[in-house]
């Protein structure tokens, strides 16, 4: 088993439970038809990294879907983000792993070359942050269990990047920076990652 765990967040391909505030804007047809592009793209971009790769449903497992033999499967557990990252980083540090790293399945302009570099850049840093557009982050790798990180951030906000940052600061943690990536969350995210012309 490789010393690198890649845990994968992903949501239930469900219509009408995916990509809610894109759905507002292009409907729940088309939110699902890009959910199900985005799924299909992460699985393309991991499925040759050098790690673990262990995807989180936020329901049941699903077969027959992007995520092939070749991924571990299991249910997140927990109640806001936080609670489920903790849950997640805290069962995959606890048998000597060297590093963990989480992404979801909202970023388009997410490539298998920034991961491997995030995952190198963990060998200088005790954590690397992929910052996105809007305040959050599409990226997290940490070596050790910080579960200071996790708690008392507002989620879902803009502040979650900012947030994070700060209790590295105050955990006196080094930490690397990849490049700003923006996820795909609504109507004017489509035209950054040029899937308009795909609806």
């Amino acid at each position: 088993m490789s010393n690198n765990i890649l845990l994968i967040f992903t949501r239930n391909l469900i219509y009408g439970k995916v990509k809610t505030r894109l759905a507002a804007s292009i409907g729940h047809d088309h939110a699902l038809f890009v959910y199900r592009l985005l799924l299909e793209h992460t699985a393309q971009v991991t499925k040759n990294i050098d790690a673990t790769r262990i995807v989180y449903y936020s329901g049941a497992i699903t077969d027959g879907d992007a995520w092939n033999n070749s991924y571990l499967k299991t249910v997140q557990q927990g109640g806001d983000p936080g609670e489920r990252m903790v849950k997640a980083f805290d069962d995959n540090l606890k048998n000597g792993t060297k590093k963990v790293m989480i992404i979801e399945t909202d970023c388009y302009e997410l490539n298998s070359g920034i991961i491997a570099d995030a995952f190198s850049q963990l060998d200088q840093h005790d954590v690397v942050i992929g910052p996105a557009l809007d305040g959050g982050y599409y990226l997290l790798g940490i070596k050790a269990f910080y579960p200071e990180l996790f708690y008392n951030v507002a989620w879902s906000t803009a502040l979650v990047l900012k947030e994070t940052l700060t209790y590295c600061d105050d955990l006196s943690l080094n930490y690397f920076r990849l490049p700003v990536l923006s996820d795909i969350d609504e109507e004017k995210d489509l035209a950054r990652a040029d899937l308009l012309s795909k609806l």
